[in-house]
């Protein structure tokens, strides 16, 4: 499998979105964010309609109008601070009418577009490489650089201010690299299931892990795995890799829910031993 020059391709894209998007994952599950990931993926779409349009290079097409939708979408939120899910929605809905019109104005786009909706494992270009390889280095050293102003504005953004963090300038930085690591992630898993590679390995870590750092840990661990395993697989029996992607992470967060809630049963039943006369 990983004699063709194609796979080794998609797993060094899938080792480094891997490793990244899950580590995003965390802050926007803890900042009640999820959707921005999916929102976003919906506008890089877009970007990518207009750049095929425009006859650009549909990938940088893509990132810039993802990291744009980025952000525009914490300028709305900080507009909307009563109705923190109304930018998301805003911007979800025109992303998609902005890439159907574009889809509209060219003939047989929307047939080249089953590899951005649903991922392919041969549609990594090296230029994608490089620019996915370029967000996961710029997103671990931000995360490095910036975790103590990160972890205090992910739990509380007003204590934050308060002790000094300017929090605009942070927030609007993080909506940066959301944008960037979800159109990044697009040629891997595809925009309707970017979100599952982001949100699903965060979901298994803060399900178990006992702390902060050990859930950072946890949702890298679980999404490399997804990641790796789920090209395998779909390199195997031919099927599309962000779905079995996302596939192999919710059976993973299913058996964790089902082995807790075992764990769980079995230590209610040794607390209350029954009593036999």
């Amino acid at each position: 499998m990983l004699g063709y020059e194609f796979m080794q391709r998609a797993f060094w894209a899938g080792g480094l979105i891997g490793l990244i998007g899950p580590l995003l994952g965390v802050y926007l599950m803890l900042r009640r964010q999820v959707l921005m990931a999916d929102t976003l993926s919906h506008v890089s779409l877009a970007g990518v309609a207009l750049g095929s349009v425009l006859q650009w290079n549909p990938a940088l097409s893509g990132f810039s109008v993802a990291v744009a939708g980025g952000l525009v979408i914490e300028q709305l939120r900080r507009s909307y601070r009563t109705y923190s899910e109304l930018p998301v929605a805003i911007i979800m809905t025109s992303g998609l009418a902005l890439a159907v019109v574009l889809m509209s104005l060219k003939q047989n786009l929307s047939k080249s577009f089953s590899s951005y909706l649903f991922g392919s494992i041969v549609a990594v270009s090296n230029t994608q490489l490089k620019l996915i390889a370029i967000v996961a280095a710029a997103g671990l050293l931000y995360f490095i650089v910036l975790r103590r102003p990160l972890y205090s504005l992910t739990f509380d953004e007003e204590t934050a201010s308060i002790s000094g963090v300017r929090t605009g300038l942070l927030s609007f930085s993080f909506a940066v690299l959301t944008g960037m690591t979800v159109a990044a992630a697009m040629p891997v898993v595809g925009v309707l299931l970017v979100s599952a590679l982001i949100v699903l390995p965060a979901s298994i870590a803060l399900r178990i892990a006992s702390g902060f750092t050990a859930a950072i840990f946890i949702a890298v661990g679980a999404g490399l795995t997804g990641v790796f395993s789920g090209l395998t697989a779909s390199y195997y029996i031919n099927t599309p890799p962000g779905g079995t992607i996302a596939l192999i992470l919710l059976v993973i967060l299913l058996v964790t829910i089902g082995v807790q809630r075992l764990i769980k049963l079995r230590n209610r039943r040794s607390a209350h031993p029954s009593t036999t006369n």
